[in-house]
């Protein structure tokens, strides 16, 4: 067995709408056989892996999984029931999973959940290697496989701020992305969208920030606050080190000018020789020292989110006591094993280090780590409370002084900070402090929050809903309002024509299509960006107030949605392109991957479905929100049936576009009137012009509003680049169109037979990826149709030999009827077309169904100067249609 794939879903998908893993898997002869046939093999994986025993398998009750394998089952079952058990072993709560075959005889596909991609996607990994090593006979060494995914885990999932943070967001239904994989987190939307690494907002300037590393910086800003701070200086040298330290008193502090959590502190320093040896372990961060008078009391982390105290903390040191049998260094390995001990910030406690600062600290004290305490005697293995450094934290939020708050608050306020840590040392934090009994000691840019959501005595402070309060208050939307639209046609037409509207009613709209991503009118990346990634440019773009989302058959089946939830879902048709990729070989087949652009949207939001489309019931059947229905038929029965219980419509009678709701009917505006209907005889317009009605419609814009974005969306070469875009040559025309299916062409070619033209010339083309069925119905269809046929191909073969796609459309057009002389294959496509206007006679109507545009556009642009002999425009006119 090996594997062939893997590949994540980082959002909802047409397998479950939570993030899964992909694993493509050939199990070649091994399919074959039942787990009963491998000797050992059940008895050996539940030893390894006894979790096993209580999974529910398809039987749905505790231990049905264990029955399942008693029984034989299948080892892509088992695999999978193992990817699972491997991240719950980490503590990852996951249960969906599935396994189904690709192709006979042994490929098929394992699709689990997963919390944290890159340790599922290891734990994958490591499960295919397990069963592989079992079903040998052989025993996996689990424990170092277990070592190895738990550092995995470790590295790759968000810290604890982090984390709290985004389940706090989650439980809001506020969307959260992760951008790359590290801990910053996108939270909303758009122009409400807000970032967040670890505690550290997007607010503070890089100024505070940096000013809040400073520690001499710090306080010399505290101090023009009037905030009581230590004496102190900055020292170069050890030599200027002691001479701060004699001027300023002992004992005193020595701390790197630009370190954090505690590194290279030493505490309560009483003579030239301590400053000397802390000198040289705090040189070690940085360049110079904070030297400055050490201030008795305990050491209190107090912190401010939003100009307000979240919680407050007492850090104690890490400490070990002795039972006058182990010595230091054994106790301190003991308390490690305190489950609630992790390395680095995996658990509530951080396991203690025993490097040359905790030996300098043993030493004070007359021991080294080999010496063995009596018992009941606490050796103090840090002089700094930092959990990061193996700390311990006691919640005091309840306990601390108001007038100490607003010491803290006006700290904060005074670094330019939003959620900021202030280190305070006082004798006790109830009593008001000054100079003489507390300090200021720090103001922290990024504070730890585990102290205070983990602490170790006292109650847990949900300091992350402080903060998400204070990103996010009652009355700030988290997101812009988001239009998905999909479609085997018209989706980009659509898309265009929404975002067209919006776009007069003064909204910057971010939109992702097939001819590339928008930010206002500006393209920002160009090319076929109907996938999730170019969702997530559009959304993580704070400038925009609405996105309008092209949302593709490829993406979806690749990559699954690029947002979370929309606030209006469009699915315009479902036809039969595309079929025998990825698993799609249906008109079912295919709504279902369609449908999830309806089924992830909110639940006050709205599905827009085509009632006309064969699929429509199979999409009413998915739909989990409001729903909106149009037709070109006021007489729909879906649609009759829809308003009768109270729903909203959008439908064509008397040749207006009329919405209809309950009883309300509200005309909108006369098809004829519409320009890309041309005159109302280009009916895939008309439909597209209903999907936009209902979607905006959905949204409240106003029917004025509607009524004027449709009057003036125009079919240019601008407005809509692409589609049904008449170019005018003189004595001919040329209109170009992205129809690359049969559905399209069928349009393209009711569209040309309602134009006055003396001849009808078709440059035509299907992509490689359509089935030979496809491409041959295409073939059949223009050579009934067009006078002239000039077959090209495209560059990109997907899969096909030169030759093979023109060779079908070749011979379909000429058992269709179409004159042997009379058809001609080209294989590029822009030579294709020139040839067609060159050899074009006044009155021909030359149609190309283009795989570029814009080489096709300059062609034209080139040829028409010389046709003419003038200059020409660089936005070429679109012709009014014949007739």
């Amino acid at each position: 067995m090996h594997i062939r794939s893997i590949k994540s879903f980082t959002g909802r998908n047409i397998y479950s709408h939570k993030p899964v893993i992909k694993m493509v898997i050939d199990f070649e002869d091994l399919y074959r056989h039942p787990t009963s046939e491998f000797s050992g093999f059940n008895e050996a994986l539940l030893k390894n892996f006894p979790g096993l025993k209580a999974h529910c398998c398809s039987l749905g009750y505790e231990g049905g999984f264990a029955e399942r394998l008693a029984e034989g089952t299948y080892i892509g079952h088992v695999t999978e029931h193992l990817i699972l058990e491997l991240q719950s072993i980490m503590g990852y709560e996951v249960y969906f999973g599935r396994t189904r075959i690709i192709e006979e005889p042994g490929l098929y596909y394992i699709v689990v959940e997963y919390k944290n991609e890159r340790y599922g996607i290891e734990c994958c990994r490591a499960a295919v290697n397990i069963v592989s090593c079992l079903v040998k006979g052989k025993s996996p060494n689990v424990n170092d496989i277990l070592k190895d995914l738990k550092v995995i885990a470790t590295e790759s999932e968000l810290g604890p701020s982090s984390r709290a943070i985004h389940d706090e967001a989650v439980k809001r239904r506020i969307p959260v992305t992760r951008v790359g994989g590290e801990s910053l987190l996108q939270l909303g939307y758009g122009k409400y969208s807000r970032l967040i690494e670890a505690s550290l907002s997007d607010k503070p300037s890089c100024i505070a920030v940096d000013m809040a590393g400073s520690k001499h910086l710090t306080k010399q800003i505290l101090m023009q606050g009037n905030i009581p701070v230590p004496a102190g200086d900055i020292a170069y040298t050890g030599q200027s080190a002691i001479a701060v330290a004699q001027e300023i008193g002992y004992p005193v502090v020595l701390k790197p000018y630009n370190a954090n959590q505690g590194k290279g502190v030493t505490l309560n320093i009483k003579n030239a020789t301590g400053v000397k040896a802390a000198y040289k372990e705090a040189v070690r961060y940085g360049p110079a020292v904070v030297v400055e008078r050490y201030v008795k009391g305990r050491d209190y982390r107090i912190l401010i989110i939003g100009g307000r105290v979240s919680a407050a903390s007492e850090r104690t040191p890490p400490v070990v006591v002795g039972d006058g049998i182990h010595s230091i260094k054994e106790l301190v390995r003991i308390e490690n094993l305190n489950p609630l001990r992790g390395d680095d910030h995996e658990k509530p406690l951080t396991k203690i280090k025993l490097d040359n600062l905790a030996r300098q600290v043993i030493k004070r004290q007359g021991f080294d780590e080999e010496g063995v305490p009596q018992k009941g005697v606490a050796i103090k293995l840090r002089d700094n409370g930092n959990l990061s450094t193996g700390g311990t934290a006691r919640d005091c939020s309840d306990e601390i002084h108001p007038y100490n708050c607003q010491l803290a608050i006006n700290a904060a306020g005074a670094m330019g900070l939003d959620i900021a840590g202030v280190d305070i040392t006082a004798e006790d934090i109830s009593r008001p402090i000054s100079g003489c009994n507390g300090a200021v000691i720090e103001v922290n840019a990024a504070p730890g929050l585990r102290m205070h959501l983990y602490p170790t005595e006292g109650s847990p402070k949900n300091v992350a809903a402080d903060i998400v309060d204070m990103m996010f208050p009652k009355s700030r939307p988290h997101s812009v309002p988001i239009v998905s639209v999909t479609g085997t046609n018209g989706k980009t037409t659509t898309a265009r024509l929404i975002r067209h509207v919006m776009a007069l009613e003064g909204k910057r709209v971010g939109m992702t299509s097939t001819s590339g991503v928008y930010i206002g009118d500006r393209c920002v990346q160009k090319g076929d960006n109907t996938g999730p990634l170019s969702a997530r440019l559009v959304l993580s773009d704070r400038s925009i107030d609405a996105a309008v989302l092209e949302t593709a058959r490829g993406g979806i089946l690749r990559k699954g949605l690029g947002y979370d939830l929309a606030d209006v879902g469009v699915v315009t048709n479902v036809g039969d392109d595309h079929f025998g990729a990825e698993g799609v070989n249906t008109l079912e087949d295919m709504a279902f991957v369609k449908a999830l652009v309806i089924e992830a949207v909110k639940p006050n939001g709205y599905a827009v479905i085509n009632a006309d489309d064969a699929m429509a019931e199979y999409m009413l059947k998915r739909v989990a929100c409001n729903v909106i229905l149009f037709s070109a038929h006021s007489k729909n029965p879906l649609i009759e049936k829809h308003l009768n219980k109270g729903g909203k419509a959008v439908y064509v009678e008397g040749g207006r576009i009329c919405i209809r709701e309950g009883s309300l009917k509200k005309n909108i505006l006369s098809i004829k009137d519409i320009p890309m209907t041309f005159g109302g005889r280009l009916d895939c317009n008309i439909e597209n012009s209903l999907a936009a009605t209902s979607a905006l419609y959905s949204l409240n814009v106003s029917t004025d509003a509607i009524k004027k974005g449709l009057k003036t969306f125009m079919t240019d070469a601008v407005t809509n680049p692409g589609r049904f875009n008449i170019f005018d040559m003189g004595e001919f025309k040329v209109m170009l169109d992205y129809g690359h299916n049969p559905s399209g062409y069928k349009e393209v070619l009711k569209f040309a037979c309602k134009m006055d033209a003396s001849r009808l010339v078709g440059v035509i083309g299907v992509p490689g990826d359509r089935l030979d069925r496809n491409i041959i119905q295409v073939g059949e269809m223009c050579g009934g149709a067009f006078d002239t046929l000039y077959i090209k191909e495209d560059d990109d073969l997907r899969g096909r030999k030169r030759g093979e796609v023109a060779a079908l459309l070749h011979n379909a057009a000429i058992k269709a009827g179409a004159r042997r002389e009379g058809v001609k294959i080209i294989h590029s496509e822009i030579k294709a077309l020139e040839t067609a206007i060159l050899d074009a006679q006044p009155g021909d109507f030359i149609i190309m169904l283009y795989e570029e545009f814009e080489p096709a556009v300059e062609l034209l642009s080139k040829l028409k100067k010389e046709l003419e002999q003038i200059p020409v425009a660089v936005d070429i006119r679109v012709a009014e249609p014949a007739g």
